[in-house]
């Protein structure tokens, strides 16, 4: 798969991010410089966690018949450390439906399992960049 990046000549930062047929607007907050027209790459990648975490639940709890109705979740980021190579991330998951408490501890677990969980605490990611 391939994602584009492509600036948008309008605003400063603005870039427009191009997934298949989907497009996200990209752009860095006005203390840095940007409009704030679009979530940072920070927030995307944040964003990514709690989608992933998400559609896993989502999926685990249809896959095994779990009365799940709703979830939720919300991911809180300190960055404060990142400088000194540590990002943290705090997730939380507001699960409804009449689950048991096995069933959402069971649920919780699977939440950890998730691709992009794996991909930003199991795995090492190598990126090359080269002139186009």
């Amino acid at each position: 798969m391939t994602i584009t990046a492509i600036r948008d000549q309008s605003q400063p930062m603005r870039h427009i991010v191009h997934v298949r047929d989907h497009i996200i607007s990209a752009d860095a907050s006005v203390a840095e410089g940007g409009g704030d027209s679009g979530p940072s790459p920070h927030d995307l990648y944040d964003a990514a966690l709690s989608a992933c975490k998400a559609l896993t639940v989502l999926w685990y709890a249809k896959h095994k018949n779990i009365a799940l109705e709703n979830v939720e979740v919300t991911t809180e980021r300190d960055a404060s450390d990142e400088r000194k190579g540590v990002y943290r991330l705090a997730v939380s998951l507001h699960l409804t439906g009449d689950l048991s408490d096995a069933q959402r501890e069971e649920l919780l677990a699977v939440a950890g399992k998730c691709p992009i969980h794996k991909l930003m605490t199991a795995v090492t990611t190598e990126v090359t960049t080269v002139l186009a």
